[in-house]
């Protein structure tokens, strides 16, 4: 067997267990001691030999083709972002000796508007660290503020996790949404050490993460139990920020003229600094 982590193996087999037979359109004649499908059934599914398909979830076969993932994909049902994720591992790629890595840092430009926008506003690092934020986004959650890590504040912070009502959906997109982000750079120092931590510290991130889900990292709706404003429902957008190197600006925005946009001018208002006598003369000859 090929020494080294069997990233490809490991995922085929955890999409695997999570596929019955009923639908995958395979008939149950006897009762089944595995959860999902068995590994002679999604071989020919896919249309390849089973021996074939055991030396794939070994290890002793890692480049695959890709109509092969793509059969594979189907019949693992598997989503855009999955199935790319999955080509992803078979690719052929060199090993590289591992340099440090090096500091995120958030260009100046993106600093600027963060700091300026008008809207709860962060900036998320590849690992989800949060490497720029501005006040009214650290107003929706106090962990929001350069230095903190979404990973460790949603699964370890009860704080952060009482704002979401729907604490075990969001923690289930969060993960998905870091593998994608994470792709196939799994030896990275960074990688090791959070997932290491999470997975000693939180059971629900540990069966998250053997799940092997996958989500791309993009817009959604959210609902937030907010200790102030009571229940917010804000649109999120992720958006990907060019020339880095996995980095996503993240802002929260309500819908016009609901109740949630005057829930959050509310809470705007209450982080504003306070008027001075120099401030109001300053505004009035501006």
């Amino acid at each position: 067997m090929t020494d080294g982590p069997n990233a490809l193996g490991d995922y085929l087999r955890a999409r695997r267990e999570l596929v019955t037979p009923e639908q995958a359109g395979v008939p149950v004649l006897s009762a089944r001691r595995v959860p999902g499908l068995r590994r002679e059934e999604v071989a020919m599914l896919a249309g390849i030999s089973a021996d074939y398909y055991l030396r794939l979830e070994q290890g002793r076969d890692r480049n695959p083709s890709a109509q092969v993932l793509e059969s594979l994909a189907r019949v693992l049902q598997l989503d855009a972002d999955a199935t790319a994720y999955l080509l992803g591992l078979g690719a052929d790629k060199p090993r590289r000796p591992r340099r440090r890595p090096r500091r995120e840092t958030v260009q100046p430009g993106i600093a600027k508007l963060v700091a300026t926008i008008g809207l709860p506003a962060f900036v998320e690092g590849r690992y989800f660290d949060v490497l720029a934020a501005n006040a009214l986004a650290t107003a929706l959650s106090p962990r929001l503020v350069p230095g903190g890590n979404r990973l460790r504040d949603v699964f370890l912070d009860p704080a952060e996790q009482s704002l979401y009502p729907n604490w075990d959906r969001a923690t289930g997109n969060l993960v998905a949404g870091f593998r994608q982000s994470v792709g196939t750079d799994t030896d990275d120092p960074r990688f090791i050490e959070l997932v290491g931590e999470l997975s000693l510290a939180s059971p629900r991130f540990c069966q998250l993460w053997a799940r092997h889900d996958v989500l791309g990292r993009r817009g959604a709706p959210v609902i937030l139990n907010h200790p102030q404003v009571g229940e917010l429902q804000l649109n999120r957008e992720k958006l990907a920020i060019s020339g880095t190197a996995g980095q996503m600006l993240v802002i929260y925005h309500p819908d016009p003229g609901s109740d949630n946009a005057e829930k959050l001018a509310l809470l705007a208002s209450a982080t504003l600094p306070p008027a001075t006598p120099e401030a109001t003369a300053a505004n009035k000859q501006a």
